[in-house]
């Protein structure tokens, strides 16, 4: 596999790009004469537009996980779109916060989602509540990570860890410098890249020659089972297990009510959740024809050959493999920066999520009440960073 120096161009440009955005968010937040307490670092003054509120929900949602995982569903033979759960999951819990808990925590003005559990059970049972909380978001960051790794090895062919902490420290020194609006006007310009990255990449990967109709190879059996799926009578309850793990287990994350709590008003922050339910299913339709064509795909008629990438064990890179074997490679730079937008627009989130909840509700409360919250960010900002590292490299 050769290395590609217009694709490493080709990353460092978006990776200037997303850096010039935060720190222009920062610029402008600071101009506009907003005060450096709690609401106007964790929860941007709560004057987030309900158009940057659904972005910003939809691009931390969207992650890099979200769409390698979503094609490889696809793409898996005798799993499928029937498997492919994580779309559907995902919209519904947006739709069920949106329902249940969006307008209580915004009417009642929390910064945190800790914050009622600490009226509640005190300061000492919040810390506890925090550990679950902070290993979601270091995993969470962690698989994302780990999907830009599997981009950039296959597409550009450079070393995989000096990549993702690239990645990762432009991610929190643009969130370090301009908090929650770095995050949401750049999660606008991430947003964009997917959309535009992966719809490019589709027709291209569509139209080669050793791909076969996706509409036939949905229900027959070519190159392999049909990608449509199915689901066996035993394998039921497994995989109600997953979709209310998904449908629900979303609800008690604190990017989803970091960006609740920012809307302008209760309805907006209602309306906001309905909103990104709907663009997650669009974001996802990429991910699905893309694992469709994967499936639809004579790999032995082009450069990639045999055995197919089921047989390798190499399904969980069926995204890059298509955009580095079935389009031009420039055609793959746009999906691979599709999919770095993804991981950044997710990794940011959860940097400045863990963040918010530990200076918020654990330093302030139990080591310095009297300290600034940029300051505890600060000081946390490292501890989130390495938490990833470690767990990616883990």
């Amino acid at each position: 596999m050769a290395f590609h120096v217009e694709g490493l161009i080709a990353i460092i440009v978006f990776y200037l790009l997303i850096l010039m955005v935060g720190i222009w968010a920062a610029w402008k937040t600071k101009n506009s004469g907003s005060s450096e307490d709690s609401e106007a670092i964790i929860v941007g003054g709560r004057d987030i537009s309900l158009l940057i509120g659904a972005f910003t929900m939809t691009a931390t949602w969207v992650g890099g996980s979200f769409i390698h995982g979503t094609a490889e569903a696809v793409y898996v033979p005798g799993y499928g779109l029937a498997w492919a759960q994580a779309p559907i999951g995902y919209s519904l819990s947006l739709i069920l916060g949106g329902l249940f808990f969006a307008k209580p925590m915004r009417s009642q003005g929390y910064v945190t989602m800790l914050d009622p559990f600490q009226q509640v059970y005190g300061k000492y049972m919040n810390v506890l509540i925090f550990i679950p909380a902070l290993m979601g978001e270091i995993f969470w960051a962690a698989a994302n990570f780990s999907a830009l790794g599997v981009n950039i090895s296959v597409i550009i062919d450079i070393n995989i860890n000096l990549s993702v902490i690239v990645s990762a420290l432009i991610a929190i020194l643009y969130t370090l410098v301009g908090r929650l609006y770095s995050v949401a006007y750049t999660d606008v310009v991430q947003l964009f890249c997917i959309f535009l990255g992966l719809w490019i990449s589709v027709p291209f990967a569509m139209s080669h020659h050793a791909v076969a109709d996706i509409g036939f190879t949905a229900v027959h059996k070519l190159f392999q089972e049909p990608w449509l799926g199915s689901l066996k009578s035993n394998d039921v309850y497994t995989w109600i297990d997953n979709f209310l793990l998904l449908m629900i287990g979303g609800i008690p994350w604190q990017p989803y009510f970091q960006r609740v709590l920012s809307s302008s008003s209760a309805t907006y922050a209602q309306l906001l959740s309905f909103l990104a339910a709907f663009g997650c299913l669009v974001m996802a339709l990429p991910g699905i024809l893309i694992g469709a064509i994967g499936a639809s795909t004579d790999w032995n008629k082009t450069t990639y050959g045999l055995p197919h990438p089921i047989e390798r064990e190499e399904a969980n890179m069926i995204l890059p493999i298509v955009l580095q074997y079935l389009c031009p490679v420039y055609i793959s730079f746009f999906g691979l920066g599709a999919v770095t937008a993804a991981v950044m627009s997710s990794a940011d989130s959860s940097i400045l999520s863990a963040s918010s909840m530990f200076a918020q509700n654990i330093y302030q409360l139990l080591f310095r009440q009297n300290v600034s919250t940029i300051l505890k960010i600060i000081i946390l900002s490292p501890f989130s960073l390495r938490g990833f590292l470690i767990s990616y490299f883990i």
